[in-house]
Order: C-alpha cells, then sequence, then structure tokens
C-alpha cells in the first residue's frame, strides 16, 4: 500500500499507512487554516511550547504524542525524532518516519542548514517535508541549498505564504525560482517504494485546512 500524505497548512501534514495515521505540528484556527477534527494514532510535535504548531484540540481521541528526541517504533512506523537547537535557544525536533517501506523526513522549523551529524541521520530520504518561506525557519535561498544537500528523491514545501496563511511569510514563487523547479499543485502525495522519482523532484500540495 501506497503512504498518503495531505498538507493541512504550515507544517501540518497527515501521513497514512495501511495501518497508522501520523499527525505533524497541528495548526489551530488562527492560522487560517481549519484542521477540523482529525484522527491519528501518533502526533509529532516539532515546537512542542509553541502553540502555533502544537494545536492538539485538533486531534481525537488519545493519540500518542511525540515532543522529544528519541526512537519511537509504534504499530508498523519507525520514528526517529532529532534534537535540532536553535540559536534563539528554541528546541527543534527533526522527526525520520520510516513507514511502509518509505523514509520521511519532516524538518519541523530550523533557523539554519542542518548540521553534518543531522544530515547523516538524515540519509537516503526518499520524502522530505521543508520549511521554505522564512518567518522564523528557513527562507527560500537556503531551502534550496538545504534540499540539494539532503538530496531526497520527492521534497515537498512547507510554511510559506498562501491565500489562507496569517503569518508574514515569503510566497512559495520564490522557492521556485530559487530552484527551477515547477510543479502544478495536486491534493495528495502517494508514494510507494521503488516508485520514487530517480531524480529529485518538488512535489506542491494543496493545503487541506
Amino acid at each position: 500500500m501506497p503512504v498518503e500524505i495531505v498538507w493541512f497548512g504550515r507544517t501540518c501534514f497527515r501521513i497514512r499507512g495501511r495501518t497508522v495515521t501520523i499527525l505533524t505540528d497541528p495548526c489551530p484556527p488562527e492560522s487560517g487554516y481549519r484542521l477540523g477534527k482529525q484522527s491519528a494514532a501518533i502526533v509529532t510535535l516539532s515546537r512542542r511550547d509553541d502553540p502555533r504548531y502544537s494545536y492538539l484540540a485538533a486531534v481525537q481521541g488519545e493519540p500518542m504524542v511525540l515532543e522529544a528526541p528519541g526512537e519511537y517504533e509504534i504499530g508498523d512506523a519507525l520514528i526517529t525524532a532529532l534534537a535540532d537547537r536553535r540559536p534563539d535557544g528554541v528546541r527543534n525536533v527533526v522527526f525520520v518516519i520510516e513507514l511502509e517501506g518509505v523514509r520521511i523526513a519532516h524538518l519541523g522549523l530550523p533557523a539554519k542548514a542542518p548540521d553534518s551529524s543531522l544530515v547523516e541521520q538524515m540519509d537516503d530520504v526518499d520524502v522530505l517535508l521543508l520549511p521554505v518561506g522564512g518567518g522564523e525557519s528557513l527562507g527560500p535561498s537556503t531551502a534550496a541549498d538545504v534540499m540539494t544537500s539532503l538530496d531526497p528523491h520527492i521534497a515537498v514545501p512547507m510554511h510559506y505564504k498562501t491565500e489562507k496563511e496569517r503569518l508574514d511569510l515569503e510566497p512559495l514563487d520564490r522557492f521556485l525560482r530559487e530552484t527551477g523547479a515547477k510543479a502544478e499543485p495536486q491534493p495528495r502525495l502517494s508514494v510507494s517504494p521503488g516508485q520514487v522519482p530517480e531524480e529529485l523532484t518538488v512535489v506542491v500540495l494543496e493545503p487541506r485546512g
């Protein structure tokens, strides 16, 4: 079964496999995005202390919430959470998720390009979820460099200005110009092992929220 990835805005994605659904960084209604009520077995929080990226009220039931560095095996998902201390002292957590044979890296909101030790732990990534709109995280130029250095099969931009977004962020087209990519927005991304593009491909998702 392919892994299905849907973007809800900011750094929030739903990653769904055969038996496990993961929600990353749920954003509140004040963001401009509307998640509604989501059902997920696992919620990952890159910035647990920032309410703009940790709106757990959007999640039904009692999901397992991952917010600290470590290795976690939950159902069919193997998740590695990596500490990425920002210069401003705020902790950012990078998540590497292995599900259905697909390896996905969610960078959260780093203030700078990852150091060499982090890069080593994100080797052989199939899908990279990458902030590109600046604000408190990577701007278009730095994001393009990070994408090149990590060299995933697929890069999905996140955390940029949209019609809904209320943060002051850069628009997506600046990142696309930096990378020379041309991508038609699509509602979801389905990824299977062995069916990823040979060359690095940028995939733009429409925000569902």
